[in-house]
Protein backbone atom coordinates (compact mmCIF):
# COMPACT_ATOMS: atom_id res chain seq x y z
CA UNK A 1 0.00 0.00 0.00
CA UNK A 2 2.58 2.58 1.09
CA UNK A 3 4.43 1.63 -2.52
CA UNK A 4 1.28 2.50 -4.22
CA UNK A 5 0.88 5.80 -2.69
CA UNK A 6 4.01 6.38 -3.30
CA UNK A 7 3.59 5.89 -6.86
CA UNK A 8 0.64 8.23 -6.95
CA UNK A 9 2.71 10.84 -5.88
CA UNK A 10 5.07 10.69 -7.81
CA UNK A 11 2.40 10.98 -11.11
CA UNK A 12 0.55 13.84 -9.47
CA UNK A 13 4.51 15.83 -9.46
CA UNK A 14 5.61 14.47 -12.81
CA UNK A 15 1.69 15.89 -13.91
CA UNK A 16 2.98 19.41 -12.36
CA UNK A 17 6.19 19.47 -13.94
CA UNK A 18 4.45 18.76 -17.76
CA UNK A 19 1.90 21.34 -16.96
CA UNK A 20 4.12 23.96 -15.69
CA UNK A 21 6.64 23.44 -18.79
CA UNK A 22 4.14 22.91 -21.41
CA UNK A 23 1.04 25.01 -20.57
CA UNK A 24 -0.28 24.48 -23.71
CA UNK A 25 -0.95 21.45 -22.53
CA UNK A 26 -3.18 22.23 -19.78
CA UNK A 27 -7.24 21.67 -20.54
CA UNK A 28 -8.04 25.35 -18.32
CA UNK A 29 -5.63 26.91 -20.72
CA UNK A 30 -7.29 25.45 -23.45
CA UNK A 31 -10.96 26.14 -22.40
CA UNK A 32 -9.44 29.78 -22.02
CA UNK A 33 -8.11 30.00 -25.37
CA UNK A 34 -11.29 28.71 -26.69
CA UNK A 35 -13.43 30.80 -25.06
CA UNK A 36 -11.44 33.83 -26.21
CA UNK A 37 -11.46 32.80 -29.61
CA UNK A 38 -15.21 32.06 -30.06
CA UNK A 39 -15.45 36.14 -28.54
CA UNK A 40 -13.14 37.51 -31.59
CA UNK A 41 -14.30 37.92 -35.18
CA UNK A 42 -12.07 36.50 -38.20
CA UNK A 43 -11.71 38.35 -41.08
CA UNK A 44 -13.76 35.81 -43.44
CA UNK A 45 -16.60 36.85 -41.13
CA UNK A 46 -16.46 40.23 -41.01
CA UNK A 47 -16.42 39.96 -45.01
CA UNK A 48 -19.27 38.09 -44.98
CA UNK A 49 -21.12 40.78 -43.08
CA UNK A 50 -20.13 43.50 -45.45
CA UNK A 51 -21.02 41.65 -48.16
CA UNK A 52 -24.48 41.02 -46.72
CA UNK A 53 -24.97 44.56 -45.88
CA UNK A 54 -24.09 45.42 -49.50
CA UNK A 55 -27.19 46.90 -50.46
CA UNK A 56 -27.12 49.62 -47.44
CA UNK A 57 -23.57 50.78 -48.10
CA UNK A 58 -24.60 51.20 -51.42
CA UNK A 59 -27.61 52.99 -50.75
CA UNK A 60 -26.02 55.17 -48.08
CA UNK A 61 -22.70 55.73 -49.95
CA UNK A 62 -25.12 56.82 -53.17
CA UNK A 63 -27.46 58.82 -50.83
CA UNK A 64 -24.24 61.18 -49.31
CA UNK A 65 -22.17 61.42 -52.92
CA UNK A 66 -25.51 62.94 -54.36
CA UNK A 67 -26.02 65.38 -51.49
CA UNK A 68 -22.36 66.27 -51.77
CA UNK A 69 -22.66 67.28 -55.46
CA UNK A 70 -25.45 69.18 -54.76
CA UNK A 71 -24.20 71.00 -51.84
CA UNK A 72 -21.10 71.74 -54.20
CA UNK A 73 -22.94 73.01 -56.75
CA UNK A 74 -25.21 75.40 -54.79
CA UNK A 75 -22.02 76.97 -53.59
CA UNK A 76 -20.79 80.42 -55.47
CA UNK A 77 -17.52 80.66 -57.01
CA UNK A 78 -14.66 82.48 -54.56
CA UNK A 79 -12.23 84.66 -57.37
CA UNK A 80 -9.27 86.09 -56.13
CA UNK A 81 -6.99 89.09 -57.23
CA UNK A 82 -3.57 89.67 -56.15
CA UNK A 83 -0.70 92.01 -56.41
CA UNK A 84 2.93 91.67 -55.50
CA UNK A 85 4.67 95.22 -53.99
CA UNK A 86 7.67 96.33 -53.15
CA UNK A 87 9.00 98.86 -50.65
CA UNK A 88 9.35 102.25 -52.09
CA UNK A 89 12.70 103.49 -51.27
CA UNK A 90 13.66 105.00 -48.63
CA UNK A 91 12.70 109.12 -48.25
CA UNK A 92 13.85 111.38 -45.27
CA UNK A 93 10.82 110.16 -43.32
CA UNK A 94 8.12 111.67 -41.90
CA UNK A 95 8.64 114.26 -38.98
CA UNK A 96 11.78 114.42 -36.44
CA UNK A 97 12.38 110.94 -35.98
CA UNK A 98 13.74 110.53 -39.58
CA UNK A 99 16.79 112.34 -39.43
CA UNK A 100 17.90 110.68 -36.20
CA UNK A 101 21.01 108.62 -37.38
CA UNK A 102 22.22 111.89 -39.81
CA UNK A 103 21.57 114.74 -37.63
CA UNK A 104 20.58 113.75 -34.20
CA UNK A 105 23.95 115.20 -32.32
CA UNK A 106 23.06 117.99 -33.50
CA UNK A 107 19.54 118.24 -32.85
CA UNK A 108 20.17 117.52 -29.35
CA UNK A 109 22.26 120.73 -28.90
CA UNK A 110 18.92 122.57 -30.00
CA UNK A 111 17.16 120.35 -27.31
CA UNK A 112 15.01 118.13 -29.88
CA UNK A 113 14.68 114.65 -29.54
CA UNK A 114 14.48 112.86 -32.59
CA UNK A 115 14.31 109.56 -31.03
CA UNK A 116 14.75 106.60 -33.62
CA UNK A 117 14.26 102.87 -34.24
CA UNK A 118 10.58 101.66 -33.83
CA UNK A 119 8.94 99.78 -37.12
CA UNK A 120 9.70 100.38 -40.53
CA UNK A 121 7.43 101.96 -42.98
CA UNK A 122 6.32 98.84 -44.48
CA UNK A 123 5.06 97.48 -40.88
CA UNK A 124 3.36 100.23 -40.15
CA UNK A 125 1.53 100.33 -43.65
CA UNK A 126 0.38 96.66 -43.27
CA UNK A 127 -0.72 97.41 -39.86
CA UNK A 128 -2.80 100.67 -41.57
CA UNK A 129 -4.35 98.78 -43.77
CA UNK A 130 -5.43 95.59 -41.27
CA UNK A 131 -6.74 98.69 -38.92
CA UNK A 132 -10.31 99.57 -38.14
CA UNK A 133 -9.93 103.27 -38.78
CA UNK A 134 -8.89 102.52 -42.34
CA UNK A 135 -11.31 99.61 -43.16
CA UNK A 136 -13.87 101.90 -42.07
CA UNK A 137 -12.71 104.95 -44.14
CA UNK A 138 -12.36 102.68 -47.29
CA UNK A 139 -16.24 101.32 -47.08
CA UNK A 140 -17.58 104.90 -46.62
CA UNK A 141 -15.75 106.32 -49.66
CA UNK A 142 -16.13 103.88 -52.12
CA UNK A 143 -19.50 103.13 -51.02
CA UNK A 144 -18.59 99.13 -50.30
CA UNK A 145 -21.23 97.89 -48.30
CA UNK A 146 -24.11 96.65 -50.30
CA UNK A 147 -21.40 94.50 -52.20
CA UNK A 148 -19.57 93.44 -49.46
CA UNK A 149 -22.38 92.77 -46.43
CA UNK A 150 -25.28 91.72 -49.22
CA UNK A 151 -23.71 90.04 -52.34
CA UNK A 152 -24.85 86.37 -52.53
CA UNK A 153 -22.94 85.43 -56.38
CA UNK A 154 -22.31 86.75 -59.52
CA UNK A 155 -24.06 86.49 -62.57
CA UNK A 156 -21.04 85.90 -65.64
CA UNK A 157 -23.48 86.62 -68.79
CA UNK A 158 -24.47 89.65 -66.76
CA UNK A 159 -21.39 90.58 -64.80
CA UNK A 160 -23.34 92.12 -61.73
CA UNK A 161 -23.31 90.68 -58.59
CA UNK A 162 -26.47 88.48 -57.05
CA UNK A 163 -27.95 90.70 -54.26
CA UNK A 164 -29.44 88.79 -51.33
CA UNK A 165 -33.19 90.50 -51.24
CA UNK A 166 -33.84 88.73 -47.64
CA UNK A 167 -30.18 91.36 -46.75
CA UNK A 168 -31.16 94.65 -49.49
CA UNK A 169 -34.25 95.08 -51.64
CA UNK A 170 -32.32 96.47 -54.63
CA UNK A 171 -36.03 97.99 -55.79
CA UNK A 172 -36.55 100.21 -52.55
CA UNK A 173 -32.89 100.95 -51.78
CA UNK A 174 -33.16 99.49 -48.31
CA UNK A 175 -31.79 97.25 -45.94
CA UNK A 176 -34.53 94.63 -45.01
CA UNK A 177 -32.50 91.99 -42.65
CA UNK A 178 -33.75 91.14 -38.96
CA UNK A 179 -30.40 91.13 -36.90
CA UNK A 180 -30.05 90.28 -33.42
CA UNK A 181 -30.31 93.40 -30.90
CA UNK A 182 -28.30 95.87 -30.73
CA UNK A 183 -27.50 95.52 -34.40
CA UNK A 184 -29.65 97.42 -37.17
CA UNK A 185 -31.47 96.34 -40.72
CA UNK A 186 -28.03 98.39 -42.04
CA UNK A 187 -24.83 96.53 -41.40
CA UNK A 188 -22.67 98.43 -39.19
CA UNK A 189 -18.81 99.80 -40.02
CA UNK A 190 -17.74 97.05 -37.19
CA UNK A 191 -19.73 94.11 -39.21
CA UNK A 192 -18.03 95.47 -42.63
CA UNK A 193 -14.66 95.83 -40.83
CA UNK A 194 -15.23 91.67 -39.81
CA UNK A 195 -16.36 90.65 -43.15
CA UNK A 196 -13.87 92.93 -44.76
CA UNK A 197 -11.18 91.00 -42.92
CA UNK A 198 -12.20 87.34 -44.28
CA UNK A 199 -12.09 88.82 -48.09
CA UNK A 200 -8.80 90.55 -47.87
CA UNK A 201 -4.87 89.18 -46.92
CA UNK A 202 -1.65 90.66 -46.69
CA UNK A 203 1.16 89.56 -46.02
CA UNK A 204 5.37 90.33 -46.07
CA UNK A 205 8.02 87.83 -47.09
CA UNK A 206 10.83 88.68 -44.16
CA UNK A 207 13.51 87.30 -46.82
CA UNK A 208 12.48 89.42 -49.81
CA UNK A 209 10.53 92.42 -48.30
CA UNK A 210 8.15 92.05 -50.79
CA UNK A 211 4.42 92.01 -49.74
CA UNK A 212 1.75 90.65 -51.46
CA UNK A 213 -2.16 91.76 -51.19
CA UNK A 214 -5.26 90.06 -51.90
CA UNK A 215 -8.93 90.07 -52.10
CA UNK A 216 -11.59 87.35 -52.89
CA UNK A 217 -14.89 88.09 -53.75
CA UNK A 218 -17.79 86.51 -55.87
CA UNK A 219 -16.86 88.99 -58.74
CA UNK A 220 -13.30 88.86 -60.23
CA UNK A 221 -13.74 92.61 -61.61
CA UNK A 222 -14.64 94.23 -57.99
CA UNK A 223 -11.77 91.75 -56.67
CA UNK A 224 -9.12 93.34 -59.15
CA UNK A 225 -10.93 96.81 -58.24
CA UNK A 226 -10.52 96.73 -54.31
CA UNK A 227 -7.05 95.68 -54.41
CA UNK A 228 -5.94 98.75 -56.53
CA UNK A 229 -8.12 100.62 -54.74
CA UNK A 230 -6.15 99.46 -51.47
CA UNK A 231 -2.76 100.05 -53.34
CA UNK A 232 -3.66 103.79 -54.03
CA UNK A 233 -5.31 104.41 -50.41
CA UNK A 234 -2.75 102.97 -48.31
CA UNK A 235 -0.02 105.06 -50.65
CA UNK A 236 -1.93 108.22 -49.97
CA UNK A 237 -2.67 107.39 -46.34
CA UNK A 238 1.18 107.10 -45.26
CA UNK A 239 1.92 110.10 -47.35
CA UNK A 240 -0.31 112.42 -45.68
CA UNK A 241 0.67 110.88 -42.44
CA UNK A 242 4.07 111.98 -43.30
CA UNK A 243 3.15 115.18 -44.66
CA UNK A 244 1.07 116.28 -41.85
CA UNK A 245 4.23 115.43 -39.18
CA UNK A 246 6.72 117.40 -41.55
CA UNK A 247 4.32 120.31 -41.59
CA UNK A 248 4.14 120.32 -38.04
CA UNK A 249 8.05 120.08 -37.63
CA UNK A 250 8.86 122.52 -40.06
CA UNK A 251 6.48 124.62 -38.13
CA UNK A 252 7.95 124.12 -34.38
CA UNK A 253 11.72 124.58 -35.74
CA UNK A 254 10.84 127.68 -37.54
CA UNK A 255 9.24 129.35 -34.08
CA UNK A 256 12.15 127.95 -32.25
CA UNK A 257 14.30 129.28 -34.68
CA UNK A 258 12.94 133.01 -34.28
CA UNK A 259 13.40 132.46 -30.44
CA UNK A 260 17.21 131.55 -30.60
CA UNK A 261 20.11 134.16 -31.42
CA UNK A 262 22.85 131.36 -30.85
CA UNK A 263 24.19 130.62 -34.47
CA UNK A 264 25.31 126.95 -33.78
CA UNK A 265 21.05 126.25 -32.44
CA UNK A 266 20.12 128.18 -35.86
CA UNK A 267 22.57 126.26 -38.18
CA UNK A 268 20.89 122.97 -36.62
CA UNK A 269 17.41 124.63 -36.92
CA UNK A 270 17.97 125.41 -40.59
CA UNK A 271 19.31 122.13 -41.35
CA UNK A 272 16.33 120.04 -39.82
CA UNK A 273 13.72 122.34 -41.40
CA UNK A 274 15.40 121.64 -44.65
CA UNK A 275 15.25 117.82 -44.11
CA UNK A 276 11.56 118.42 -43.44
CA UNK A 277 10.87 120.80 -46.61
CA UNK A 278 12.51 117.45 -48.71
CA UNK A 279 10.03 115.38 -47.47
CA UNK A 280 7.40 117.45 -48.29
CA UNK A 281 8.49 117.77 -51.72
CA UNK A 282 9.29 114.36 -51.84
CA UNK A 283 5.91 113.22 -51.16
CA UNK A 284 3.88 116.07 -53.43
CA UNK A 285 5.39 114.66 -56.31
CA UNK A 286 5.38 110.56 -55.43
CA UNK A 287 1.98 109.19 -55.95
CA UNK A 288 3.66 105.32 -55.13
CA UNK A 289 4.57 106.69 -51.81
CA UNK A 290 5.30 103.66 -49.18
CA UNK A 291 4.82 100.82 -51.64
CA UNK A 292 5.86 100.27 -55.62
CA UNK A 293 3.79 97.77 -57.61
CA UNK A 294 6.01 94.76 -59.08
CA UNK A 295 2.88 92.79 -60.52
CA UNK A 296 -0.42 94.67 -60.68
CA UNK A 297 -4.29 93.28 -60.09
CA UNK A 298 -5.56 91.31 -63.02
CA UNK A 299 -9.21 90.43 -63.18
CA UNK A 300 -9.00 86.19 -62.64
CA UNK A 301 -10.71 84.23 -65.33
CA UNK A 302 -10.03 80.90 -63.11
CA UNK A 303 -11.89 80.53 -59.14
CA UNK A 304 -9.49 80.05 -55.82
CA UNK A 305 -12.42 77.66 -54.31
CA UNK A 306 -14.51 76.21 -53.89
CA UNK A 307 -12.77 72.54 -54.80
CA UNK A 308 -16.48 71.40 -55.79
CA UNK A 309 -14.61 67.76 -56.94
CA UNK A 310 -12.67 67.51 -53.79
CA UNK A 311 -16.27 67.92 -52.03
CA UNK A 312 -17.79 65.52 -53.70
CA UNK A 313 -14.98 62.72 -53.77
CA UNK A 314 -15.11 63.69 -49.89
CA UNK A 315 -18.67 63.48 -49.50
CA UNK A 316 -18.76 59.45 -50.85
CA UNK A 317 -15.66 58.66 -48.95
CA UNK A 318 -17.74 59.14 -46.28
CA UNK A 319 -20.61 58.10 -46.91
CA UNK A 320 -18.72 54.67 -47.91
CA UNK A 321 -17.38 54.93 -43.99
CA UNK A 322 -20.87 55.69 -42.45
CA UNK A 323 -22.04 53.22 -44.07
CA UNK A 324 -19.58 50.38 -43.17
CA UNK A 325 -19.88 51.68 -39.64
CA UNK A 326 -23.50 50.98 -39.65
CA UNK A 327 -23.78 47.59 -41.26
CA UNK A 328 -20.81 46.26 -38.62
CA UNK A 329 -22.30 48.00 -35.24
CA UNK A 330 -26.07 46.69 -36.75
CA UNK A 331 -24.35 43.07 -36.85
CA UNK A 332 -22.38 43.56 -32.99
CA UNK A 333 -25.52 44.99 -31.68
CA UNK A 334 -27.82 41.42 -33.21
CA UNK A 335 -24.97 39.40 -32.17
CA UNK A 336 -25.06 40.46 -28.34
Amino acid sequence: MNLEKKLEKIEKQLDEISTSVFPYTDPRFLGRQNAACADEIDLRELWNVIWGGKWIIIGITLFFAVASVVYALSLPNIYKSEALLAPAEENSGGGLSGMAGSLGGLASLAGVNLGGGGADKTTIAIEILKSREFTAQFVQKYDLLIPLMAAKGWDRKLDQLVIDKDIYDEAKKKWVREPKPPRAPEPSLQEAYKEFMELFHVSEDKESGLVSLSVEHYSPGIAKQWVDLLIKEINAEVKHRDVAEARKSIEYLSNQLEKTAVSDMKAVFYELIEEQTKTVMFAEVRDEYVFKTIDGAVIPEQKIKPKKALICVLGAIVGGLVSVMFVLIRYLIKRS
